[in-house]
């Protein structure tokens, strides 16, 4: 159909210093069953996580080889302090992710969106470094347009007439975090799928380096999913019947997707159990923010029969509160 397509060179520094990962090959895989039985084997020989963020896991390296078949995504995070496996949690999930784009938490906001934009893979970013540096609310911008199909960043780029034209940036896509702290912004918390690694004890059977071997069985099964991707690309529809209206239309939004892909109920019902446990922590935090405390405050005075409240009554109760 006159459409010409032109892999990436080879000799791509990119590709060369293994920014982006590829697979090199289909190969088979047997079952889904099985292909997720692998992929857990490996985060589990390399990862010390709680049991079902290991399942989770497991089932989000499959959806992001299959994320373009929906219209919206949960990303997954780790949080915790230094030492505690944040990075090992990237390396090891990121790398079998489909086209893991590993970025860090010292690069400029600039190459990100472009790298998105062209691979369209899985970007996994350490992202602690950004909390107080000049490029926090431009990657917060990323993460909080990427979640949705045909959410593009708008950027200004120079033209050869020494103009400015706009050019749109897809960043749609499966995202890897790992944060030191939890963030202000709760559009952007409401999007993840978090594993607090300050719980996880490091199990003495996970080694404190990573061998070179670990990059053969990575690309292994990369190569598995691959082919994965080849059979289920297109044929994965949205579940609806799984959404559940006593919890935030935008956890709905988020788990749905990969709810979706699980064949196994006993994982669904996980995920389902984790999104109630995280929609209750959401309206407790709400209740914690000054706006509904004053809110409650009026409340409150209205029901002790007080028309039309003053600010200075509604002041007296919020201190006395």
């Amino acid at each position: 159909d006159d459409v010409i397509l032109k892999p990436h060179p080879a000799e791509r520094d990119l590709l060369k210093s293994r920014v982006i990962l590829f697979p090199s090959e289909p190969k088979e895989y047997g079952t889904q069953k099985e292909l997720i039985q692998n992929i857990r084997l490996f985060i589990h020989k390399y990862l010390s996580v709680s049991e079902s963020f290991e399942r989770i896991a497991s089932y989000y390296v499959l959806f992001s080889w299959v994320h373009d078949d929906f219209n919206e995504l949960p990303y997954l995070r780790g949080l915790g302090d230094y030492g505690t496996g944040k990075s090992r949690m990237l390396q090891v999930v990121g790398s079998i992710c489909y086209r893991p784009i590993f970025a860090t938490g010292a690069t400029t906001i600039s190459p990100i969106f472009r790298i998105l934009n062209d691979f369209k893979g899985t970007l996994v970013l350490d992202e602690a470094d950004f909390r107080f540096s000049d490029t926090a609310s431009e990657i917060i911008k990323i993460l909080n347009q990427g979640f949705m199909k045909g959410m593009s960043v708008l950027r200004s780029e120079s033209n050869n007439k020494k103009n400015f034209d706009v050019k749109a940036y897809s960043v749609f896509g499966p995202k890897l975090i790992a944060t030191r702290h939890l963030y202000k912004d709760t559009a952007w918390e409401s999007r993840k799928i978090t594993e607090d690694m300050n719980m996880n004890a490091p199990r003495k059977d996970v080694p404190f380096n990573i061998p070179d071997i670990f990059w053969d069985e990575a690309l292994d099964l990369r190569n598995q999913l691959l082919l994965f991707r080849f059979h289920s690309k297109g044929k994965n529809t949205l579940k609806s019947e799984l959404e559940n209206r006593g919890i935030e239309p935008r956890l709905n939004q988020i788990s749905i997707p990969l709810m979706s892909i699980v064949d196994d109920q006993e994982v669904i019902e996980e995920i389902q159990h984790y999104i109630e446990v995280y929609n209750e922590k959401i309206k407790t935090d709400r209740t914690l923010n000054r706006n509904y405390q004053i809110l409650d405050a009026i409340c409150e005075l209205l029901d002790d029969g007080y028309m039309i409240p003053t600010i200075k009554q509604v002041a007296e109760v919020f201190n006395k509160d």
